[in-house]
Parts: structure tokens; C-alpha cells; sequence
């Protein structure tokens, strides 16, 4: 039996339980630290409990799935936020060295997370200025990087935006980025020196223009520098990573997928929080499980069906002018995936159409279909976080040992992805007095009590519409909020033989 050590971005259940039941399903044994050793939402975990666990731990496992900046800087949120200096942070990453000279056969697969400039003004999540000043650090981070691009023309915006900003505020948020982004630089020498065996570099919710787009350039150069593309991936994600770098880790060998998206011209389907269109994003976390795109479906191993919007992905649903258009056709694609599964091929769905959540009335259109037949269903938060997750699932249902820990997993993410970011949250919101989306305040007990009054019996209902004749058992616990706020819920489910 494999054993995994897990050291994620957080404790959400995105990032912490389904990879470990993607990695239990077949068959591994997952290690993960002390909950008091990892971040929760934007205070840091303790690094220090966390260098003692991986000295305990990694002796005499075989495979790590570390975020580095959970093990350097405390998490993932916590990175854009503490003051930690660069040398801190390198003396911190070191313990990958020490644990590789105690395990020398361990199989290190690391991830970082490029700074991302929020698309609202998180002060939570982000910095805490960010709340007041996010409008202008996104234009300064597009400024400087259209003129890179572009040249001279660009520099009164970026002039505008630098006076527009205290020099102090931005100081501090660039030199974030800075620390942060040498932090990525010294895990690239890491994968040189042999030490880790493939990086992933992220970027978290992103777009054409910016900083991230700077300094995944950058990262790319020094990639071709040191020519290391065969063990590094650099493209848009983050929460999902764990999942991509442990299918990676537990099915070394290549596998191809046949993708099929809703619309014929998917492939060039613009998103939201991403940098590239829809067929490109595809290849890039195809590539970063160890995926390639087959030609034909007799060569492929799954096939990966992808809900696109029709020309680009929209916040609000229903949308008529960018998704919901005459450039796609849901019905067509209903009774291909009908198809997929009665031929009882390894069948996975990703709903990238909206972003949070599944589209409504693709979901309804589903309910006719077998869908525990599903390898994976796959609908949360930015397309690359659904994409990333659904692959990895796809290219691990060849090989699964526990049915129970794979029906948990796609049942969750049917509640999480459609029950809860599609429908529920809304409803839950509407319930309340003008929660504010970063911090929900005195009204959280009010909304986990609003959570749990309406979606319990819808989740009881698609477990006996979907999975009754399964053979599995389903316990339901309370469901309640990860954070003081809406965004993302927390469903104890139990799927037993």
C-alpha cells in the first residue's frame, strides 16, 4: 500500500477531503498533519509543527503532495498576508532537502501558487488595505504588465494608478509578490537538484493583463532556462492542484482523454478567472495529472466531457447574451454523455459554463441519467478548479480498490457544486439581512441554520434518486460554513459498504 502525506493549501473541503479520497480510492493510505499544525481561513498554520511532522512522517512514506506555501508562509491565504521574510521562508523550504537525505526513494510533487490580485475587494482573503484599495492595485498590475507588452503607450495608466496609490501600500504589496515569487524560484532549483520530482506553479484566479501574468512569464523563463519542462507545469489554478499532483503520483504512466464539449467551438469558449480559452485550459491540467488529449475515443483511457459556455462564462444565471446561445446545444450534448455512460466508458463532467457552481439548467437536464455511473462530476468555484479535479478522478477510476470512498466523493461533489453553489447558497442569502459576501458576522449561526433547514432532505432526496441501488450506506452530518461567510459550505457525508 502507498503511503501519502498531504500537506494542502487549507482545510477547506475542496483542497483537503477530496484529495484524500481521490488518493483512498485507490487504495493509498493518506497521511495529513495535526489540525492545529495547518491555516484556517486567514490565520497561518504553524510552519514549525509542521517541519516536525514531515521529519516524523516522511522516513517512512512514499510519496509527498506538499503546497509550499502552507509549509513556508502558513497557507495559501496566509501567504498574501503575513510579513515573513524571504529568508524565513527559504530556511522553512529547506526541510525538503533534510526529509529527501532521510527518504532518498520519497517522491516529492510540490505546488505553488503564483499572488493572485483578487477580481473584488476582498479585505479578508487579500491584505487588509485591499478593501479600499483593490481598484487601484488591479489597474497598476495591468498597467505595468501591458507596458511590457506593448511599450510606451501604456505608461500614463500605470503613472495614474502608482499616484493614485499610497507609496507605503504599494511597497508592501509588490514586496509580497517579490518574497513570494522567489520563493517559486528556489523550488524550480529544487526540482534541478533532483529533490522534487514534478512542481506545479499556479495561478489563482487570473486574467490576460496583470502581475500574475508577469510573473508566470518570468517562471516560464526561467523554466526554459534550466529545461525543465518535462517535471514542471505553470498554468491557471490552485485549490485543485492536490488532486491533479497525487493522480500524478499514484498513476505514473500517461493517460489519454477524449474530450467532448457542449458546443462544437468550446474549446474557444472565454473564462472568467482564467488567462486562456477553455481548449487550452483543458491541456494544461490534462498535462499537469499526466493527461494527454486523444485523437480518437477507441485510444482514449476516460473521457472528459466539458460544459462550455457558448462564447464566454458569465456570474449570473440564467445568461442569454454569453452562455446560453445558439453556439452550443445542451440537449446534443445530454445524449452524448447518455451514450458515454450506457457504453459503461470512464466517463467525467466538468460544468464550466458558470463559475461557482453548476448551470441550473444543465443540471436539470440531467436528472433522466444514470449519474452514478459518473467517474466524476465536477462544478465549483473557477473553471480550472473543476477542470483540475476532474481529470484526476478520471485518470484514477481505472484503478479503483474502494467503491465506497469514490461514491463519496462524487456525491459530494453533487451536493457541494449543484445543490449548494447553484441553488442553496442563493436561498440561504436571501434569508439573511444584507450579509456582506467577505464576513457574514452575527448572522452565521442563522445561516447554518438556514443551510441545514433546506438542503438535508435535497440531499437525502438525490441519494435516493441517484444512488439508492448502489448497495452503499450514506450517513448525513450538519451541514455548516468553512468560513464566517457564504461561499463555501461543509457537507459530512459518510458513504459505507
Amino acid at each position: 500500500m502507498t503511503r501519502l502525506l498531504l500537506i494542502p493549501p487549507d482545510t477547506r473541503p475542496v483542497t483537503l477531503s477530496l484529495p484524500t479520497l481521490l488518493a483512498q480510492m485507490v487504495g493509498a493510505e493518506v497521511g495529513v498533519p495535526p489540525q492545529k499544525a495547518l491555516p484556517f481561513f486567514f490565520t497561518p498554520g504553524d510552519t514549525g509543527k509542521l517541519r516536525q511532522w514531515l521529519l516524523k512522517m516522511a522516513p517512512s512514506s512514499d510519496v509527498l503532495v506538499v503546497c509550499l506555501e502552507t509549509l513556508t508562509l502558513g497557507g495559501m491565504i496566509p501567504a498574501r498576508r503575513v510579513t515573513d521574510s524571504l529568508t524565513e521562508v527559504l530556511a522553512r523550504l529547506e526541510v525538503l532537502n533534510e526529509i529527501k537525505t532521510l527518504n532518498p526513494v520519497l517522491k516529492i510533487y510540490a505546488f505553488g501558487v503564483v499572488v493572485r490580485v483578487a477580481h473584488d475587494n476582498d479585505p479578508h482573503e487579500e491584505k487588509p488595505y485591499y478593501g479600499e484599495w483593490g481598484h487601484w492595485l488591479r489597474a497598476y498590475g495591468v498597467a505595468a504588465d501591458r507596458l511590457a507588452r506593448h511599450g510606451e503607450g501604456e505608461r500614463p495608466a500605470l503613472e495614474q494608478a502608482r499616484a493614485a496609490l499610497p507609496p507605503d501600500i504599494l511597497s508592501d504589496w509588490l514586496g509580497t509578490r517579490q518574497r513570494n515569487h522567489a520563493l517559486h524560484l528556489a523550488a524550480l532549483d529544487l526540482v534541478e537538484a533532483g529533490v522534487i520530482e514534478h512542481l506545479c506553479l499556479t495561478l489563482d484566479d487570473t486574467a490576460e493583463y496583470g502581475l500574475a501574468a508577469l510573473d508566470r512569464r518570468a517562471l516560464e523563463g526561467q523554466t526554459d532556462a534550466l529545461d525543465l519542462w518535462s517535471q514542471v507545469d505553470i498554468y491557471p489554478g490552485a485549490d485543485e492542484v492536490p488532486c491533479a499532483l497525487i493522480a500524478r503520483a499514484l498513476s505514473p504512466e500517461p493517460q489519454r482523454a477524449y474530450v467532448i464539449y457542449s458546443g462544437l467551438n468550446g474549446q474557444n469558449a472565454e473564462m472568467i478567472y482564467e488567462d486562456r480559452p477553455a481548449g487550452e485550459l483543458v491541456r494544461a491540467h490534462l498535462r499537469a495529472a499526466g493527461c494527454r488529449m486523444a485523437d480518437t475515443p477507441a485510444e482514449a483511457d476516460f473521457v472528459l466531457m466539458v460544459n462550455t459556455p457558448g462564447k464566454r462564462q458569465a456570474n449570473r444565471q440564467p445568461d442569454f447574451a454569453s452562455v446560453d446561445t445558439a453556439e452550443r446545444h445542451l440537449p446534443a450534448f445530454v445524449d452524448r454523455l447518455a451514450e458515454e455512460l450506457a457504453a459503461g466508458r470512464r466517463t467525467v463532467l466538468a460544468d464550466i459554463a458558470y463559475p461557482n457552481g453548476a448551470e441550473r439548467r444543465l443540471w436539470a437536464m440531467l436528472q433522466g441519467l444514470p449519474l452514478a455511473k459518473l467517474a466524476s462530476y465536477s462544478a465549483w468555484n473557477t473553471a480550472g478548479n473543476t477542470l483540475g479535479s476532474a481529470v484526476a478522478f478520471g485518470k484514477l477510476s481505472g484503478n479503483i480498490v474502494s467503491r465506497a470512498a469514490q461514491v463519496q466523493a462524487l456525491f459530494s461533489q453533487m451536493v457541494d457544486d449543484a445543490l449548494y453553489q447553484a441553488f442553496v447558497r442563493s436561498e440561504v442569502r436571501s434569508k439573511l439581512d444584507a450579509p456582506s459576501p467577505y464576513d457574514l458576522g452575527g448572522q452565521r449561526a442563522e445561516a447554518e441554520a438556514e443551510l441545514q433547514s433546506i438542503i438535508t432532505s435535497q440531499i437525502w432526496a438525490l441519494w435516493e434518486r441517484h444512488f439508492a441501488g448502489s448497495g452503499l450506506k450514506l450517513d448525513v452530518g450538519a451541514a455548516h460554513l468553512a468560513w464566517p461567510r457564504l461561499f463555501t459550505g461543509v457537507f459530512p457525508l459518510t458513504v459505507s459498504e
